[in-house]
């Protein structure tokens, strides 16, 4: 039965029916402030029985909070993105704040037009986790609405960012290649217009190994190369120059490449060692054995949600920018010349 107010129960009905006060109710339903287990049980039997479901929209029009921060996503399939989306929610859960999250879909018009849409959802906040977009595209969301950058490397002046250090990281995974005694070493690249990171990372490996002396041929990884196109150029310049590395510029291009070069009798490591980047689970785990360099994923995800509530809370906190150092995780896939 609903009730009293018609077909569709409001807060009032529900805490009535719970015997408890509206501020309770709303507590519980938010997941802010401060409530008992019993009250919450009490709240959420009397909501479930009168149907009562919570206008986050309506409450942020009398609030002006909806509790609720937006998250553009670039790649739901990446297991970066995802593992980092999963730490952010639940962070944002914490804190008592929902996550809305929308992906994109390569392209800059869309992912823009997907955080304009975010904004029109009247969240409080968004997150952009992309290395696609150019800054000045998110700069343009900063005055309205509180915008943290998570995940690249982001130093524009109107926007808080927490990220990997992309240069620091390529620089670390470079020298221990280096330190193995490869002589000469593949780096596979990836152009700036598909990725900024991605670009970072594999520019700054190619730059440190030969700051090291080592000589490093660049193979170009754009996005639209498939990965047996890539693994044919690998063997080639093997074949060539006696390359005995291929660094990646991450872990899901270093699995597709392993694979690639084993249908072509190239074994890994025995024949060539390879590197990647990035270091979130599954293909960080010890029976995979790869040689990568480990993100601070924790630690960026927890950032970012913080830094994006404290400039709600705040809009006239100063911009900050959060250069985090990764690691370098040994494995089986590079072994020493």
């Amino acid at each position: 039965m609903n009730g009293s107010r018609g077909s569709q129960p409001t807060i009032v009905d529900v805490a009535a029916r719970a015997g408890v006060s509206k501020s309770a109710v709303s507590r519980v339903l938010s997941g802010t402030g401060r409530f008992s287990d019993e009250t919450r049980e009490r709240v959420e039997r009397a909501a479930a029985e009168l149907g009562y479901v919570a206008n986050a929209m309506a409450r942020g029009l009398v609030s002006g909070r909806t509790h609720t921060i937006g998250m553009l996503v670039r790649d739901a399939s990446s297991m970066l993105y995802t593992a980092l989306h999963a730490v952010m929610e639940q962070r944002a859960s914490e804190l008592g704040y929902r996550v809305v999250t929308t992906t994109g879909v390569g392209r800059v018009e869309d992912e823009k037009s997907a955080l304009a849409s975010l904004v029109s959802m009247r969240v409080d906040g968004l997150v952009v986790c992309s290395g696609l977009l150019p800054s000045a595209d998110i700069a343009e969301f900063a005055p309205r609405i509180a915008t943290v950058v998570a995940g690249r490397p982001e130093l524009h002046p109107a926007l808080s960012s927490v990220y990997c250090d992309e240069v620091d990281g390529g620089h670390r995974i470079a020298d221990a290649v280096a330190d193995a005694g490869h002589a000469v070493v593949v780096v596979l690249t990836v152009p700036l217009d598909n990725a900024i990171t991605q670009h970072a990372r594999s520019t700054a490996m190619a730059g440190r190994l030969r700051g090291r002396g080592v000589t490093a041929i660049d193979i170009d990884a754009s996005f639209v190369r498939p990965a047996d196109d890539i693994a044919a150029d690998v063997v080639d310049v093997m074949r060539e120059s006696g390359a005995t590395a291929v660094m990646c510029p991450t872990d899901r291009l270093m699995l597709d490449v392993c694979d690639a070069l084993a249908k072509r009798g190239v074994s890994v490591p025995s024949d060539v060692s390879v590197t990647g980047f990035d270091g979130v689970y599954p293909l960080a785990n010890d029976w995979i054995g790869f040689t990568t360099l480990q993100q601070p994923v924790d630690r960026i995800g927890r950032e970012a949600i913080d830094l994006v509530i404290g400039r709600i809370d705040d809009p006239g906190r100063a911009v900050e920018h959060r250069s985090l150092r990764g690691t370098v995780l040994p494995g089986r896939t590079l072994l020493r010349r």
